[in-house]
């Protein structure tokens, strides 16, 4: 099932090589006179350049091709040599029709399904969410759901951050803390004989006695910033570190108990935002292949001395830039700087875990592409990490991608935090939007006859459809302001408005089968009608775009714009109260393709709609 823009752009495109002129040139897009075209063609101009004619002879040409075109009720030559096409009736119908009866709703797979992983969100033990991990959840979601649609094999990962100092820290603080907990690991340092599974299932659920989420979330905060001046405190730590990462009994099923405590909130957190991971692989999951990758970059001359650290040279040869020194000079440098594999003191580095995730994914999954939805800030590292994985030939060239997105800030343009200037924890904003849809319900008189339960399950996805159309209509790459009060309106480019239009159509479906209204194949007359079609057809080259520029905002411009073509259809065209049975099931059958296109979309960007309001 091909879209009408394709197809017109397709026999344009004909016509173009007909004249010796580069196909592509004959490339068609939707009119931005929509009153005098639905779509145009303007490669007339560049084409006269190729063949050496006048423009509007290119253009009379190729409008004589497409005359009897069975698609176009008119095709015609404006200005210099634009070619305007206007879309017949019949084909609306059609095409109208087809999207109807199609469960992708118009929409078109790839040709060729790849393994893709993608990386997002970010999650750390004992680290409670903030408004940082927002967009990286959101915007990974959004795309992986945009990838599986688009026919690739996707898994979604957090990459959870389980491993590192941080680990070594909670040890420390626990067992300063916890008399328990200090006798435990005193005991256990290593495995006792005959100690079993079940064993350490009830050490676990003892652990789970004393040590909390809550007394995590207190406990590394406090032992971060007392590791900053105490230096006694921190070497405790980073022996503690040492350690666990040696397999010491004790201090694993510590670790292991951190862990799980903090996975179950976080996967519940998550899920309530509508994002849910295929794999939970942490940093720990890469450890274990970090001394054997090691030794292989030794071994393939990769691995470099320098200053008493091991590193691997990332930088093509001339590649240079300019780094300014403390004494105001600068001096000529390879660019990017070489990736950090072992520290002076021995120890494996935060890219040491990168380049060894992407191993372990190579190894457990042999992905064609992994995608890092991650803060555009890192774009530096990830060069680094990337060129270090071609260069070992743990991926393909092209096969490993960073796609970046800019900042969530406040209206004073800086990023979000609270009042008082801290960061601002996401469970925090999240029921701040559910505060907020529960005003706005009430404001609009909407949800009043509910019962409770329901009436909170719908504001939850009003606050839920507010924080994320409020990011992903926005381009990824840039940053924007939140405004919580503009962003749950019912009016205007939000993800409430689309919940308010999805829910009209459904009150509108319900009343026609409640009066035993018959749908019935879409005849397009009314010019109403003729631009939600048009709208409609346009949802697969939204997809596509979303898919090749990893931008989900491509999928929430359609959405709007179609919600936007339905409102005004059904000022125009009455349903309910149409002249003819046949007109009111042609428009009611429209209604229904339209729902179920506006939401197939919201659900690639992670947005649920309620049955009423």
């Amino acid at each position: 099932m091909t879209d009408l823009k394709r197809t017109l752009g397709e026999a344009a495109a004909a016509a173009f090589a007909e004249l010796g002129i580069p196909p592509t040139l004959g490339r068609v897009t939707p009119s931005d006179r929509p009153d005098l075209a639905d779509f145009q063609s303007n490669g007339a101009m560049a084409g006269a350049k190729v063949a050496g004619k006048p423009p509007r002879e290119i253009a009379q040409y190729v409008v004589d091709r497409l005359a009897g075109d069975p698609n176009l009720a008119s095709v015609e030559i404006a200005g210099l040599g634009f070619i305007n096409m206007r879309v017949s009736p019949a084909a609306l119908s059609v095409r109208a029709n087809e999207i109807a009866a199609d469960d992708r709703k118009g929409a078109v797979e790839v040709e060729d399904s790849r393994r893709v992983i993608i990386d997002y969100a970010g999650p750390n033990v004992a680290k409670p969410m903030h408004v940082g991990h927002l967009r990286a959840s959101i915007i990974g979601e959004a795309v992986k759901r945009i990838y599986r649609f688009r026919g690739d094999v996707v898994l979604g990962d957090a990459h959870f951050g389980d491993w590192g100092f941080q680990m070594g820290l909670l040890i420390v603080a626990a067992m300063d803390e916890i008399p328990f907990v200090r006798a435990l690991m005193e005991r256990l340092v290593t495995a006792p004989g005959g100690f079993s599974e079940a064993d350490s299932q009830r050490v676990l659920q003892e652990l789970g006695n004393h040590i909390t989420l809550a007394d995590l979330d207190r406990m590394y905060p406090e032992a971060a910033g007392r590791a900053k001046t105490d230096v006694e405190y921190r070497d405790r730590a980073r022996k503690a570190t040492a350690e666990l990462q040696g397999g010491r009994f004790g201090y694993r099923l510590l670790w292991k108990h951190f862990v799980n405590v903090s996975r179950v909130a976080l996967e519940r957190e998550f899920h309530a935002l509508g994002v849910d991971f295929d794999l939970w692989k942490g940093e720990s999951d890469a450890d274990p292949l970090i001394a054997g990758m090691v030794d292989e970059l030794q071994a393939k001359g990769l691995l470099v001395e320098d200053q008493g650290a091991r590193v691997v040279h990332v930088a093509r040869p001339g590649e240079t830039k300019k780094k300014k020194l403390e004494d105001g000079s600068t001096v000529t440098v390879p660019s990017p700087d070489p990736l950090l594999v072992v520290s002076s003191e021995g120890s494996a580095m935060y890219g040491t875990t990168d380049l060894a995730t992407i191993l372990d994914r190579r190894k457990s999954f042999d992905p064609q592409l992994i995608l890092y939805c991650v803060d555009q800030r890192q774009a530096d590292h990830f060069e680094q990490v990337f060129r270090a994985a071609y260069l070992a030939g743990y991926a393909a060239p092209g096969g490993l991608e960073h796609i970046g997105f800019g900042t969530m800030n406040g209206p004073d343009g800086k990023p979000f935090k609270t009042r008082e200037g801290g960061v601002l924890k996401l469970h925090d904003l999240i029921e701040m939007a559910r505060e907020k849809a529960r005003e706005r319900l009430r404001e609009a008189g909407l949800g009043s006859e509910l019962e409770p339960d329901e009436f909170e399950e719908i504001a939850h996805k009003v606050a839920v459809s507010t924080l994320k159309f409020a990011d992903l209509s926005n381009y990824r790459g840039t940053s924007y302001i939140f405004d919580l009060d503009r962003f749950t309106t019912f009016e205007g480019k939000t993800g409430p408005y689309l919940l308010f239009q999805a829910v009209r159509i459904k009150s509108i479906l319900r009343r026609a089968r409640n009066e035993g209204v018959e749908e019935s194949k879409i005849s397009v007359k009314e010019p109403a009608e003729r631009e939600l079609v048009l709208m409609l057809d346009a949802f697969g080259a939204a997809t596509a775009e979303a898919y090749d520029k990893k931008a989900p905002n491509f999928i929430a411009d359609h959405a709007f714009k179609l919600a936007q073509a339905f409102s005004k259809f059904y000022a125009a065209c009455p349903i309910m109260s149409a002249e003819t049975d046949a007109i009111r099931g042609s428009r009611l059958r429209l209604a229904r393709a339209t729902l179920e296109q506006l939401e197939l979309a919201l659900d690639l960007l992670g947005i649920e709609t309620p049955e009423r309001m």
